[in-house]
């Protein structure tokens, strides 16, 4: 992945919010992990609260990934009035043998400054 933009623009924005969806689902964590700012606030979506910084990120995926087999797609991208990028995803999450868990859609709402993702919330 190239460093992530830092000239804001919108359409920048979904083009850094698409490859980290990408890194993401394809299990390369460092590629995802390069998109975050080093003290990015994170939701656990398994547990609830959330996680600070990229190493925590990290440890979290990689401790997700040992449980379940999440697949997330975005669907659609908009920012929201505070300028944060809203993002439609149609996430699958499945058992370690394939079984479907959870197949629904979910928002993931985006604060990115200088090119980074500093927060990310999870709105079901």
């Amino acid at each position: 992945m190239t460093a992530p933009t830092s000239d804001g623009s919108r359409s920048s924005l979904f083009d850094l919010l698409t490859r980290v969806y990408a890194a993401f689902n394809a299990r390369d964590i460092e590629q995802a992990l390069a998109a975050l700012h080093p003290d990015v606030n994170w939701p656990n979506g398994m547990t609830g609260g959330s996680v600070h910084g990229r190493d925590a990120v990290r440890e979290y995926w990689t401790n997700q990934w040992r449980q379940i087999d999440p697949h997330v797609e975005p669907t659609g991208m908009t920012s929201d009035d505070r300028g944060r990028i809203v993002v439609d995803v149609h996430q699958v999450v499945r058992d370690l043998s394939g079984a479907i868990l959870a197949d629904r859609m979910v928002e993931h709402v985006y604060t990115v400054d200088n090119g980074l993702i500093t927060a990310m919330e999870i709105r079901e």
